[in-house]
């Protein structure tokens, strides 16, 4: 399987991807020349990661960022394949991680090719990110980029010590997501403003509106994941509860909860498995815990669309502000 034989798929063409419609193609392009190996293995695996959908948003923000900032050169091109190249060796290694069997409606990598693969190619991918990070020749992206992945597997191991624990409360929640998921948006925004020479005061806006973003992205998948299409979603409705895993939902739940509830939801979290998701989806119904964990996904939005106003005006600060309001008005 050749990774020149056709282009990776990327999220559908929408109005926030028009305004970067050619840095996005050229985005795609490059995908395909850096997956290139001598290793067979490496590029049928990573192909059917990078091919299995998704919405690229990481790679967006670096896009729309710079842009913003009046970013004119081409290194932007470099700087968000490479953030989608991290994002793409952290699904690999999540999924051997969590056991998944399914991502995004298709069989996981570790389910097609088994566990040594799907962890050696995400290797493969996080070294690759790292050439290409020499290749823009910015220290202060490096420094960025290394210490959020510092940042990214500390989350990951985190939320690992977190399953079966229904101990954990909403602050230990709220660190373990800004490490695992909202750290690789900030620094996307942030290194994107960085390629632009932002001002001082701009660099932190763009990075702080990465941080909220992923935060309410984040915030949108634990609600969905107890209130969504699992057609539409690509995976099953209770799969974190499945793992073990105390997200703010049934965090909210056990702390508003009648002792009775919040015994439960603690035997079902230490439990893991679907055995009581029926009870769990009636308590958290009961409690308005998704009602809560969408309150707090609001108010992450509308944090990074404060940040927007350190931008001048343009399409793609419009772009960046919906994309702060999709965040939470999707359904999968």
């Amino acid at each position: 399987m050749s990774v020149n034989a056709t282009s990776p798929k990327s999220a559908a063409p929408s109005p926030i991807h028009a305004v970067v419609a050619d840095d996005f193609a050229a985005v795609n392009r490059t995908i395909l020349d850096q997956l290139a190996s001598r290793i067979p293995l490496v590029e049928t695996i990573g192909q059917y990661i990078i091919e299995s959908g998704g919405k690229r948003l990481r790679p967006l923000l670096v896009l729309l960022a710079a842009r913003a900032l009046d970013y004119s050169g081409d290194r932007h091109i470099t700087l968000a394949t490479l953030i989608e190249f991290m994002h793409t060796s952290t699904l690999l290694h999540d999924d051997v991680v969590d056991e998944s069997h399914m991502r995004r409606g298709k069989a996981t990598a570790n389910d097609a090719w088994g566990n040594a693969p799907s962890v050696l190619v995400g290797d493969f991918l996080y070294s690759r990110s790292f050439q290409m990070m020499v290749e823009i020749g910015s220290m202060r992206v490096m420094e960025i980029l290394s210490a959020a992945t510092c940042t990214i597997a500390e989350g990951e191991v985190q939320q690992l010590t977190n399953v079966g624990n229904p101990d954990t409360d909403e602050a230990a929640y709220f660190e373990t997501i800004q490490g695992k998921t909202a750290m690789l948006f900030e620094a996307a925004s942030h290194t994107g403003a960085i390629l632009a020479e932002a001002t001082p005061e701009q660099e932190q806006a763009m990075a702080a509106y990465g941080r909220y973003l992923g935060l309410a992205f984040q915030l949108v998948d634990d609600l969905l994941d107890y209130q969504g299409d699992a057609q539409a979603m690509g995976k099953n409705v209770g799969d974190d509860l499945a793992e073990g895993k105390p997200t703010l939902p049934l965090i909210q739940a056990m702390a508003v909860g009648t002792p009775e509830q919040a015994k439960l939801i603690r035997r079902a979290i230490r439990k893991g498995g679907l055995d009581h998701l029926d009870e769990v989806l009636a308590i958290i119904d009961a409690t308005g815990s998704l009602d809560y964990t969408r309150e707090k996904a609001e108010e992450m939005s509308a944090r990074a669309l404060a940040e927007l106003e350190h931008l001048p005006p343009s399409p793609y600060r419009d772009s960046m502000a919906e994309l702060a309001r999709l965040a939470v008005e999707r359904k999968t």
